[in-house]
């Protein structure tokens, strides 16, 4: 299950966030850079505060990338109790060298590696937290003013990295000037927490104090996991954008149809030889059919976003070469009726740089209702499909 991480600076801000329901709470200075550290007297008070109510993370500021100056800080930190240690990563001939120094507290403390969505890392970086014993690796972004995760990485680029992540053993999180748009695009990627402060805040203002409304919205976005044994208080009809969902038929409120048009792509395709090597640009149309679960949308919670259509061809798209339109077409489909809420879609799938206009395949599929049931009782069934290699920032 992915969790919620809130970041605050004060005990207030605390309560708000346990209140709230929030999974980690996150214990950083906004006013002091992009990883800012709380003062330690008041990292101290917070986790004594929550006094193990939640899981506590705490920010070691922006260092410089100088394996004392690194490793003198975090030694402070871990002497406060917290759960966590998140350390931000600058590239730098030193990087490595400021991660194997942790290796002892890597051994007994929980080591969480930023890197910024807006720098350029070497590939094999993951690697180098793997073998320093770190717990996981979070993207964000450095600039808080040069626009979200989302407008750094693609959605195919993070779904790799959290699967790379994963695949070496590490948790993998997202964070990064997100919105509440963002977070079912992200949860179809299964990151082990996604990260919020802005979101929190009055008009996103991330110097603001935490709103509470603002973060009970984000915490109904994201499901919470429930002890064994106890009955769920998640409200399943809210959250169908992750296939969270039972049968939406016994609603009885009908459908919408959502819709994406004229979605143009570079498309690695074709069967002849000459379209072998170079891409082509196909235009698609994609029409999907929703059970609604509300008489009055409102928000995120009650919709199956556009977004996450055009996430999915990008990310098939992503893959490679492609012989044939209609095996492209077939998987968009597959992967569109993959949320349980999608009762049939309708794929127009074209390359506009052959014959007079375009050519290409319309198909029309529904969903299998049984496929649909099983589908409930997971998230982000297609994640997995959607990987390849180099997903750090570039």
């Amino acid at each position: 299950m992915t969790k919620m991480l809130a970041s605050v600076r004060s005990r207030q801000e605390a309560e708000i966030a346990l209140q709230a329901g929030a999974d980690i709470i996150d214990l950083k200075e906004p006013s002091r850079g992009a990883l800012g550290a709380v003062d330690m007297k008041d990292i101290v008070e917070i986790v004594a505060f929550v006094n193990g109510r939640r899981l506590t993370s705490a920010a070691s500021g922006d260092l410089p990338m100088e394996p004392d100056v690194v490793r003198a800080k975090v030694d402070e930190l871990a002497a406060t109790g917290v759960d966590f240690i998140k350390i931000g990563f600058l590239p730098s001939d030193y990087l490595t060298d400021c991660a194997k120094g942790l290796v002892g507290i890597a051994a007994n403390r929980k080591l969480v590696a930023v890197l910024f969505a807006d720098y350029v890392y070497p590939e094999n970086v993951l690697d180098v937290f793997a073998e320093a014993g770190f717990h996981g690796v979070m993207i964000d972004t450095a600039d808080k003013t040069k626009g979200r995760l989302l407008q750094h990485m693609s959605t195919d680029r993070i779904g790799t990295f959290v699967a790379d992540c994963h695949a070496r053993g590490l948790t993998a999180g997202l964070a990064g000037s997100l919105e509440a748009p963002d977070v079912p695009r992200l949860l179809a990627y299964d990151p082990d927490f996604i990260g919020f402060r802005g979101a929190l805040c009055d008009n996103l203002v991330r110097d603001a104090e935490i709103n509470r409304d603002a973060a009970l919205k984000i915490r109904a976005l994201i499901p919470e996991e429930q002890p064994a044994g106890t009955q769920s208080r998640v409200d399943y009809k809210l959250l169908a954008a992750r296939g969270y969902f039972p049968d939406a038929s016994e609603l009885g409120l009908g459908t919408d149809k959502i819709f994406v048009r004229d979605f143009v792509l570079p498309v690695e395709i074709g069967a002849y030889s000459f379209e072998h090597g170079k891409t082509q640009r196909m235009r698609f149309d994609v029409t999907a059919d929703v059970l609604r679960v509300t008489r009055n949308p409102e928000d995120m919670r009650h919709v199956v976003s556009y977004d996450l259509i055009m996430d999915g061809i990008r990310s098939l798209v992503a893959r490679g070469h492609i012989e044939l339109v209609e095996t492209l077409a077939e998987q968009i489909a597959a992967f569109v009726l993959e949320n349980p809420r999608v009762t049939n879609v309708v794929v127009r799938a074209e390359k506009l740089e052959l014959g007079p206009g375009g050519v290409g395949v319309i198909i029309e599929r529904k969903q299998d209702r049984q496929h649909a049931a099983r589908s409930g009782d997971r998230a982000g069934t297609h994640a997995a499909e959607h990987r390849g290699r180099g997903a750090v920032p570039s």
